[in-house]
């Protein structure tokens, strides 16, 4: 069933295109005599065709047009000038309120029918496209959504095969990159980024699946050579993951390279300091930092939660970015609900 909308201040003219409306088949009318009734109609009302008369008060045909394609929901529904005026200025107005077409008064039957039944056929292959649209962006959505699954599945099998090679549980990789997303968001990230530094801060340790094993599960401290070993991991993983057009592995290799910088300048392996650090990496460093104070080591056990927080107050400005300790806090109850509890349940 298509819907006309009707508008003219004059109820005899009124009801002459009503009747012409209903004998039109599939059509139901919807007539106002108030311009300004009939524009509050449209705000919640889906029509196929609007039909609107010049000279009305107050309102007039042309501003009732303009304020009509201002609403989103109505920017292409052909609209139909119905007016006794041919003047060209008049017409041009109309033309560039987004008027589609005219009638002139008084009104001729079959002319009327045909122009109507030829805006219902433009209307309905608008109708058609939108749908054919709608349906093409749900598939876009779906099929974007089914990379996203795969793409989360690889970083976390390879996040995987790196647990293999190091002391961390899977647990603290999932809690840390949580986290990551949280101050990403806390400190105003766009959302599709955010969710990009979740996943890619996965990878942050990628690069100890090249440090021997004799360093890397060695019991006790490890001598200066060895952490100059150790600390090779960093650079190790900027190897495996740089060169990628993947905005996420992009991100996974910025992080991998930077998350033991230092805001002060004193980390490794480049040395870097603050802002000059990727934005990933200092979140990273934040989070990973907290994540493994709070949890159970088998060369420790979880610190208490005020000593945690003491350590990350006292690192602010020097081992971390101050935007992004202020972010952490500002999401505190949060984090600890990630970071927290479950690791002094852990601790008993």
């Amino acid at each position: 069933m298509h819907t006309v909308l009707m508008v003219d201040d004059n109820m005899t003219n009124l009801v002459l295109v009503r009747h012409l409306v209903t004998r039109l088949e599939g059509c139901e009318a919807l007539a106002f005599t108030d311009p300004a009734a009939a524009l509050t109609a449209l705000e919640s009302t889906e029509v196929d065709i609007v039909l609107v008369d010049y000279r009305m008060p107050e309102i007039d045909g042309v501003e009732f047009i303009k304020r009509m394609r201002a609403m989103p929901r109505h920017e292409h529904v052909p609209v139909v000038m119905v007016t006794t005026v041919d003047e060209r200025e008049v017409l041009i107005e109309a033309l560039e309120a987004g008027a589609t077409d005219f009638l002139t008064k008084p009104l001729e039957p079959i002319e009327f029918k045909v122009r109507l039944r030829n805006l219902l056929a433009l209307r309905g292959a608008q109708k058609r496209l939108a749908e054919r649209a709608a349906r093409l962006d749900e598939e876009v959505a779906e099929k974007t959504r089914e990379l996203i699954e795969r793409e989360r599945e690889i970083v976390w099998r390879l996040s995987k095969a790196t647990e293999r090679r190091d002391t961390d549980t899977g647990d603290h990789i999932a809690r840390m990159s949580r986290i990551c997303g949280i101050v990403a968001e806390a400190m105003g990230v766009e959302e599709e980024e955010c969710r990009l530094i979740e996943i890619a801060s996965q990878m942050h340790d990628v690069g100890k699946v090249g440090i021997p094993d004799e360093i890397l599960f060695k019991p006790g401290p490890l001598t200066a050579e060895e952490r100059k070993v150790m600390e090779t991991h960093a650079t190790l993983g900027w190897n495996i993951l740089e060169g990628s057009k993947s905005r996420l592995l992009q991100l996974a290799a910025d992080i991998a390279v930077s998350h033991h910088e230092r805001w002060d300048g004193t980390g490794y392996p480049r040395g870097l300091a603050g802002e000059a650090i990727p934005l990933a990496g200092r979140i990273t460093a934040l989070s990973d930092v907290f994540d493994a104070l709070m949890s159970v080591r088998p060369y420790k056990p979880a610190w208490p939660l005020e000593k945690a927080r003491a350590l990350i107050v006292d690192g602010t400005g020097k081992h971390f970015d101050p935007a992004c300790v202020e972010a952490f806090f500002s999401r505190w109850n949060e984090i600890v609900a990630i970071a927290g509890t479950s690791h002094r349940e852990e601790a008993a």
